[in-house]
């Protein structure tokens, strides 16, 4: 039981911290490419906020999904596989 909490604080820790950066680096790469206005004076630093933004509310989702994948790995570990078929003779 304590392995399966570890796991979880694992996964869920590196989800909180990878989710975002991910997700921003994504969202920023999105806005210039496709935004002209990104990256000029006039901008302002809006496509930077969004990203943060986005990224900054990414970060829960990015728990639950680090938690839901742990829960996953246990649970399929703990699967036992299902007794082969009695072999038919003739």
């Amino acid at each position: 039981m304590a392995g399966l909490v570890g796991r979880i604080l694992a996964f869920g820790l590196l989800g909180l911290v990878v989710t975002p950066i991910v997700v921003a680096i994504t969202v920023l790469t999105l806005a210039h490419l496709f935004d002209p206005r990104c990256g000029t004076p006039g901008d302002s630093g809006g496509c930077e906020m969004g990203a943060a933004s986005i990224g900054l509310f990414s970060a829960l989702p990015g728990l639950a999904i680090g938690v839901a994948f742990a829960l996953y790995r246990h649970f399929r570990s703990k699967r036992s596989t299902p007794p082969s078929p009695p072999a038919v003779q003739s």
